[in-house]
């Protein structure tokens, strides 16, 4: 916010600059330069409402917004994705939807519709909004969404190829990555599976869940030796436990007990999660 004061007061100081040159000044001349500083000033409240501001403070302050000026779609916009942020994707859609359907809608709008959609749990209305958009509308996220619907109707060679447009389409395709491995995880091609989710990693080091999928991926395949992929001792501990589960689900009973004892005494704390898998492992081996 002190970015802002700072601003506004050099906007300020180039106003009264411009008013010793010119020793007289209309009305009208003083209103388009202190409008002009109102503009910049919402545009960065905007801007920080959406990214680093508290989302239900955002959601809050959107609908302020919107219902002061109901005409205003950027507000609108503000205040649907406010919403998504905030977990409300019910509402977000309802937002998306008169922002889609109004006057100046447009596809990344219908493609943001999907999206809330999709997080509201009703597919099938986000694949007919999908349906609207043009195929000249050509983006990461209209692609990933594509993908995520595909998946979900089991249409595999489908969620393949939009999967694979989405990566080519972002410089950050981790995220993208780990959900088409996991597609393939549901699948049962652990191999395709735990390629994937090499290759997020190689994008985003610190994403725990692809490092946890990958574990999984190759302990379906009968690879209880840990992947080579950067780890803190905490998470070498987790996914240890997570291999182990994946070995006794296969029915290697022995080498899962080997991979909890290792999880257990790898954590630089109590590992209470493993020692609860280790004693339901003895007492289910004890009951025969």
């Amino acid at each position: 916010m002190r970015h802002l004061v700072v601003s506004i007061a050099v906007l300020g100081g180039v106003v009264l600059l411009a008013g010793c040159e010119q020793a007289t000044m209309n009305d009208e001349e003083v209103e388009r330069a202190v409008t002009g500083i109102n503009v910049v000033d919402e545009s960065n409240l905007n801007d920080i409402m959406l990214t680093v501001g508290d989302p239900e403070e955002a959601v809050a302050y959107f609908r302020r917004a919107v219902a002061q000026q109901p005409e205003r779609s950027d507000l609108k916009r503000g205040l649907g994705k406010s919403l998504l942020r905030a977990g409300q994707a019910e509402q977000g859609a309802k937002v998306w939807s008169e922002v889609a359907n109004g006057a100046d809608g447009n596809a990344s709008d219908r493609v943001e519709l999907a999206d809330a959609l999709i997080r509201s749990g009703d597919w099938a209305k986000a694949k007919t909004e999908l349906n609207k958009v043009p195929p000249t509308h050509e983006t990461f996220k209209r692609y990933k969404l594509e993908a995520m619907v595909a998946d979900s109707e089991e249409d595999w060679k489908r969620a393949d190829s939009f999967y694979e447009t989405a990566v080519g389409l972002t410089t950050q395709p981790a995220g993208t990555l780990n959900n088409w491995g996991y597609s393939k995880l549901t699948r049962g091609d652990y191999g395709g599976a735990e390629k994937l989710f090499g290759e997020a990693i190689t994008y985003d080091e610190g994403m725990f869940t692809a490092k946890n999928n990958l574990v999984m991926s190759r302990g379906a395949q009968g690879k209880y030796d840990m992947p080579v992929v950067p780890m803190s001792q905490v998470e070498r501990s987790q996914l240890l436990h997570t291999l182990a589960l994946s070995a006794i689900k296969r029915g290697d009973v022995n080498m899962g007990r080997t991979l909890l004892q290792e999880a257990i005494d790898t954590h630089p704390q109590h590992f209470e999660e493993a020692v609860r898998a280790m004693r339901a492992l003895d007492a289910n081996v004890a009951n025969g």
